[in-house]
């Protein structure tokens, strides 16, 4: 019989390291500063769990019993290619040091969660020439864990593209069988820039890297028109002024993707974004990019309206174009249809731009961290007896 898995979830979002661990696991708390994010985790899963409060004034005497898994997905903006530039020593990114100091302080009391999940953007990888990579990794290494990273694709499991880095870390006193660890890199889930990175490792980082090993996953991967909605709630159709000004927006290399996809004479889907590109002469404009490959682009939060995806369905000569629905979002994040979103346009999109892909992490939970902490609980259990 499994042994009953505790995780706490801090940057918790809408809940969906939760969706995505379930059903092995068991939250023992969760913590969002955002209230409208808070009200989403409410409806899904209640308010047992959940402390709405900023993570820089919680206490390790906040967090209740053990937990063997802790994760954290903290905010991206400071370490994002479109961010700022400031890295962990933003005010954004840098609330990873508020939930750290809460690790440090668990270990102080002999209660350390045996496993750690870090998520955020590729771009914590090459964030000031991979410097903050290398504090991460050195920080996580020099409280008695062995780590390692991949980096993961969303596409594997859903249509959507959504490359995600996924640092893992495992107590040293935790048996890591063969199977789930490499020689060396995978290609698959490690690319060039999380290699670049490790190679920049020095000291107790280096020395207790290891490299994860995951199956590749083999469900076939839905379609997006498969996703989408016949009838979509929440948002509405646009004139054909509106589609006309969209297509009038696009580079030829787009508008002649629109006229492929009219010779088909087949119903079309495919998804756009605004964009703003450098024209020839060095001038800055916005221009609208389409695809019909079957796969949305990243879903981001809705800042502003070039961050807002669009749906648009090809049908010979007609055209016609909307903003990508509410449920078409949490159905691109793998999130199933009872799950609550909000009833603002925004609050719903951002939940799901904001958060993880479902299958995803059930993969990942499935095939590393599931492995690992049955042996953390196996031992722990031998030590009892």
């Amino acid at each position: 019989m499994k042994a009953e898995l505790g995780f706490y979830e801090f940057f918790a979002g809408g809940g969906m390291a939760r969706v995505g661990l379930s059903p092995s696991w068991h939250c023992r708390f969760a913590n969002d500063i955002d209230p409208k994010k808070a009200a989403t985790y409410v409806r899904n899963w209640g308010d047992d769990e959940l402390v709405v409060r900023n993570v820089a004034e919680l206490l390790p005497d906040d967090l209740p019993g053990e937990a063997t898994l802790s994760w954290a997905s903290f905010p991206c903006q400071d370490l994002s290619l479109a961010g700022n530039g400031a890295g962990l020593q933003g005010s954004r990114s840098g609330t990873f040091w508020s939930f750290w100091a809460l690790m440090k302080g668990l270990r102080h009391q002999g209660r350390a969660p045996a496993l750690l999940v870090i998520e955020n953007v590729c771009g914590t990888l090459t964030s000031h020439q991979g410097q903050d990579f290398a504090t991460l990794a050195a920080a996580i290494a020099g409280e008695g864990y062995c780590l390692g990273a991949l980096v993961i694709d969303a596409v594997r499991f859903l249509p959507q593209s959504r490359p995600r880095l996924f640092i893992v870390a495992a107590s040293e006193s935790i048996r890591i069988s063969a199977d789930i660890v490499r020689d060396g890199p995978d290609p698959k889930w490690h690319t060039s820039a999380l290699i670049a990175a490790h190679a920049k490792l020095r000291g107790i980082a280096r020395e207790k890297w290891v490299w994860w090993n995951l199956p590749t996953p083999t469900k076939p991967v839905r379609r997006f028109s498969e996703l989408a909605e016949d009838d979509p709630q929440g948002i509405i159709w646009h004139t054909r002024a509106e589609t006309q000004r969209l297509l009038e927006m696009m580079s030829p290399i787009n508008r002649r993707k629109v006229r492929e996809a009219q010779r088909s004479g087949e119903r079309i889907f495919g998804t756009l974004y605004k964009r703003t590109r450098r024209d020839s002469d060095g001038r800055r404009q916005q221009r609208a990019e389409v695809r019909f490959d079957e796969v949305a682009g990243c879903l981001r939060t809705p800042a502003g309206g070039s961050s807002r995806q669009f749906v648009v369905i090809v049908e010979g000569r007609r055209i016609r174009s909307r903003l990508l629905s509410p449920r078409e979002a949490a159905r691109l994040m793998g999130l199933p249809d009872d799950y609550t979103l909000p009833e603002n346009y925004n609050e719903a999109y951002h939940i799901a731009g904001d958060g993880l892909a479902v299958p995803l992490i059930r993969h990942l939970s499935e095939h590393l961290l599931e492995p690992l902490a049955q042996d953390h609980c196996a031992r722990r259990d031998r030590e009892a007896a």
